[in-house]
């Protein structure tokens, strides 16, 4: 089997998660944590996404062959010293990634899809985006290579990665305990998801929570403030194609409709909620400027 194919592979285990814990939130009264459009939403954003990453992988993955034939630093250790430091390595870029695909507009515009949903279950680890490839997702696994791991050995951890995540999409696992000192666990990446302010942009682990504790990105759940799920600006679509374009649409109206390259840049790379002040202050400035110069606005 291709490595690039294993989350694929893995589909037949999700997908019996998925109709395991739509029973279990059935037989509890519950019914309501799924939805048939929601997660019929999520299932065509996992197609689309799966498509584009084969296709980024065929660019990307010789870019990695090339870093490592001629730019890689040292040789890893074989055997279980190597297998380590690769999950070290790729699950401290991941949280970097990640947290940056909360801090950087571009990269949120691309991440923005897998939070889009109001709801948190398995299937919302399916809500992928298309458009991974192009916001950059793929550079941030380039230093494995130059760390002498070859491409196969960054696409497998890369996808394992993934794959372990999927079952922190859950609302059925309450919190464990000492555990959560070290691993991401579903009630950790609940309050990932959360848009409550006590919450947001905070649990961005892969599989180690570790990096959130020693970078400050750390918070618990509580009992005292369940969490709500979303975006703060809301989708309100399940066309999985809609959901996929409506920010970078917004990015993107928004930048060529400013005046400035600092604001374009804001607009483009800075956090999210910079962008959206830059945005409103532009709208604000527009209609003042309108207000005193009626005459030009009639032309």
């Amino acid at each position: 089997m291709q490595v690039e194919l294993l989350l694929l592979a893995l589909a037949p285990v999700f997908l019996a998660c998925v109709a395991g814990e739509m029973l279990y939130w059935r037989r509890r009264g519950r019914a309501e944590v799924y939805s048939w459009p929601d997660t019929l939403c999520n299932a065509g954003l996992a197609l689309l996404h799966q498509g584009a990453d084969k296709l980024a992988w065929l660019l990307v993955i010789p870019l990695y062959q090339y870093a490592y034939q001629h730019y890689r630093l040292w040789q890893p250790p074989g055997g279980w010293g190597g297998t380590l430091l690769l999950f070290l390595a790729q699950d401290f870029l991941y949280y970097w990634f990640h947290r940056a695909s909360h801090r950087v507009r571009w990269l949120w515009a691309a991440h923005s899809v897998h939070h889009s949903s109001t709801r948190l279950n398995l299937s919302t680890a399916f809500r992928q985006s298309l458009l991974y490839p192009l916001a950059g997702m793929w550079a941030f696994w380039l230093p494995l290579a130059w760390l002498g791991f070859t491409p196969q050995q960054v696409v497998a951890v890369v996808l394992l990665n993934l794959a372990f995540q999927f079952f922190v999409h859950t609302q059925a696992v309450p919190r464990l305990g000492w555990l959560e000192y070290l691993f991401n666990t579903p009630s950790i990446h609940r309050s990932h998801h959360a848009l409550n302010p006590r919450y947001i942009d905070h649990n961005y682990a892969g599989v180690l929570v570790l990096w959130d504790r020693l970078f400050g990105s750390y918070v618990v759940e509580s009992a005292d403030e369940p969490c709500r799920y979303g975006t703060v600006k809301p989708v309100n679509s399940v066309n999985p194609l809609w959901v996929n374009v409506v920010e970078w649409r917004d990015m993107l109206r928004e930048t060529l409709a400013a005046r400035g390259w600092r604001a374009r840049l804001t607009l483009l790379f800075g956090a999210p909620e910079a962008a959206e002040r830059v945005a409103t202050q532009q709208a604000a400035d527009k209609l003042t400027a309108a207000a005193k110069n009626p005459g030009c606005q009639a032309s």
